[in-house]
């Protein structure tokens, strides 16, 4: 037989009490079935834990140098008990994010993670810039958990997205185009232009459909800061979510309204169909909760 759970814990109980009786009472078992623990104890330990008389109890030496460890290690079993039932419940863990970089631009990434953490403090969240191209792969392989993406985007069956924001798209243009004069754009105005175009390139080819034109195609920078910046160069114009009006302003770049029905600009989260940790399907709880509400 080696030594168990059940033998350390009447040592301690039997050790604060120093009286078996009421260290049977707190263990709810009968007296001498505490006795013959602590006696198994002993003999397995190969020291006396108690010096016993009929009137008192009192730790031996041995016992005295014994008595700090066994609480401490019961202490952390104990933790470690508390622990796996947090993560069990998925309340305990790491989550991974990602993100295209116009996700943080509209907000919505920073409201549902930072309300995320505060009600699971004990879910580390961390968040990484991933080009949208390579997100589903990783997704796929389990580098990521999650991640705000812009659609439409191909993706695997495994995968699935769901809305988290809606926007619209707007055209940034040189402050001094001849087109900047105009408060609104309809699509066939575009017609001559260069388009610097983002990773999502759904708008610019909605815009040149609704123009009845073929966009001539310009740089290809990727994220949407770098399209503006080639924008400010000059000779370029690029279709953009309208948030970005709002949160970034670039010398040389001006902003305009697109006529006729508004073009959609939506951010999404994207995630895997059948999650298997409950800490990850806690945040989409989370995330489908904030897109209801």
């Amino acid at each position: 037989m080696d030594l168990e759970l059940r033998h350390l814990r009447c040592i301690l109980a039997v050790a604060r009490h120093l009286h078996f009786a009421r260290a049977a009472d707190e263990l709810g078992i009968a007296p001498p079935s505490l006795t013959k623990q602590i006696q198994d104890a002993e003999r397995l330990l190969r020291f006396p834990i108690f010096h016993r008389t009929r009137r008192s109890v009192s730790l031996t030496a041995a016992g005295e140098a014994y008595l700090p460890a066994v609480s401490t290690a019961l202490a952390h079993l104990e933790r470690a008990r508390e622990l796996g039932a947090l993560a069990e419940r998925g309340q305990l863990g790491r989550i991974q994010i990602g993100y295209v970089a116009s996700a943080a631009y509209a907000g919505v990434m920073r409201k549902m993670v930072m309300e995320f953490r505060r009600l699971h403090p004990r879910i580390d969240v961390e968040l990484a810039e991933v080009p949208m191209s390579d997100i589903p792969a990783q997704l796929a392989d389990r580098q990521l958990d999650a991640a705000y993406v812009r659609p439409p985007m191909p993706y695997p069956e495994g995968l699935q997205a769901i809305r988290v924001h809606r926007d619209e798209f707007v055209v940034a243009l040189p402050e001094d185009s001849p087109l900047a004069a105009c408060k609104m754009l309809a699509p066939q105005q575009l017609r001559d232009a260069h388009f610097s175009v983002p990773e999502q390139e759904f708008g610019t080819l909605e815009v040149a459909k609704r123009g009845h034109f073929s966009p001539t195609i310009g740089p290809r920078p990727g994220p949407l800061i770098a399209v503006l910046a080639s924008v400010s160069l000059g000779n370029t114009v690029a279709i953009i979510p309208r948030t970005l009006c709002d949160c970034v302003s670039l010398p040389g770049v001006v902003y305009r309204p697109i006529a006729g029905k508004p073009i959609p600009s939506e951010i999404a989260l994207l995630y895997r169909k059948h999650e298997r940790s409950r800490t990850v399907r806690a945040f989409l709880q989370h995330a489908h909760r904030a897109c209801v509400s």
